[in-house]
This record gives C-alpha cells, structure tokens and sequence, in this order.
C-alpha cells in the first residue's frame, strides 16, 4: 500500500480526514468522560478544534457534503459531551 503525503492525503480526501479526525476527537472526550483530568479536557479540545479545522477544509472541497454533514452532528454531540465533562470537573 502506498504512503501519501500528509499533504496531498487532506488534499485527496478531506470528508475522509474529516470523519477520521471525528472519531479521534470522540475517542478523547470518551478518555476525559472515564478520566475527568485536565491533560485530557486539553486533549479532547484540541482533538476537537482539529476536527473543526478539518470540518472547515472539507466544506472548502465541497466534496461528499452528505457524509460531511453526518461527522458534522457527531462532533456536536462530541462537544456537547466535552462541555458536561468540563462541568463535572469545575465541580470538583
């Protein structure tokens, strides 16, 4: 299998970036839900202001809009659930 460049991989494919930075950013605010921490609040945003730059670089290549709009409503959920965890730990 041939190896892209970072570069030309979010060029080819950014609805695919996009999705996959979705479910990085999932998987972190799951890791702060279970570890209410604050290295993993500040993984979780960051993963999540990355898929919200993928988001924006995806829109730009009006490429696959109907799948982009799903991973779209999933990062929602992602920041709803992130914006709870924050809570939980400003109570403690």
């Amino acid at each position: 299998m041939a190896k892209h460049s970072s570069e030309s991989w979010k060029q080819d494919h950014p609805s695919t970036l996009f999705g996959n930075s979705v479910q990085r950013a999932d998987r972190a605010v799951k890791q702060a839900m279970s570890h209410p921490q604050e290295i993993a609040l500040e993984h979780a945003f960051n993963s999540i202001e990355h898929a919200e730059n993928a988001y924006q670089n995806a829109l730009n290549y009006n490429e696959h809009l109907d799948m982009v709009e799903q991973h779209k409503e999933q990062l929602e959920t992602v920041k709803q659930q992130l914006d709870e965890v924050e809570g939980i730990l400003e109570e403690h």
